[in-house]
């Protein structure tokens, strides 16, 4: 939802990563940021509307992002599919810096209107990969931000690391790193950082895009 200069990236960014995409915009001249070459779905509307969802597509929809120019209509529309559409990759911009923890609470991630929003957001809407945050300088090592399975939330990040076998160092939270100890909680909207060897990646990714096999 938005076709600003943001959602245009972040809709042909997908796009060119062999994903299907939809862009809604109360605004029809918007999609001329999208270009010539985007081969997409495009609806005229407001995103909380549930018939401009439908037509959009939303209920054959792996992920939503709400990028339009304001804070209560990208949460408003990202509840609306969160908790009517049951689409669990949803992912709101905000301007509003001051209203994340709440945002946060309500289990809708967030990210701020900073100068890597695009990939901030894919980093978040896209449920499989990692994104490597730094390589050491024989490439052996690398520190990941992962993204985690929803079954996941409520289990120690200690827990967490010891079923990778590899550090996590630090969690981002409500836009704020922490370290954790060994009583922190694996929160819903969490972005973990895992240290591992290269060869390992595919394992780490591949734990964390489940939820925890039960003994």
């Amino acid at each position: 939802m938005g076709c600003g200069r943001v959602g245009a990236m972040l809709a042909t960014g997908l796009e060119k990563r062999g994903h299907s995409v939809a862009v809604i915009d109360s605004n029809v001249d918007a999609f001329r940021r999208l270009g010539p070459e985007f081969k997409g779905v495009t609806v005229k509307g407001v995103g909380f509307d549930r018939e401009v969802l439908e037509a959009a597509g939303i209920r054959k929809a792996d992920g939503f992002a709400a990028v339009s120019s304001g804070d209560n209509s990208n949460i408003l529309a990202a509840r609306v599919v969160r908790e009517i559409y049951h689409v669990e990759n949803v992912v709101a911009r905000i301007y509003d810096q001051g209203r994340a923890a709440v945002y946060e609470r309500l289990g809708i991630p967030t990210v701020a209107t900073v100068r890597w929003t695009v990939m901030q957001v894919l980093r978040r809407l896209l449920p499989e990969g990692s994104e490597p945050v730094w390589r050491d300088p024989t490439g052996d090592a690398r520190l990941l931000q992962v993204r985690v399975h929803s079954g996941w939330v409520g289990h120690r990040i200690r827990d967490l690391s010891n079923h990778a076998n590899c550090p996590i160092p630090f969690v981002l939270r409500v836009g704020r790193g922490i370290v954790p100890d060994r009583d922190t909680i694996y929160q819903d909207g969490d972005l973990i950082y895992v240290a591992c060897m290269v060869e390992r990646t595919d394992d780490v990714e591949s734990l964390f895009a489940n939820p925890p096999v039960k003994p």
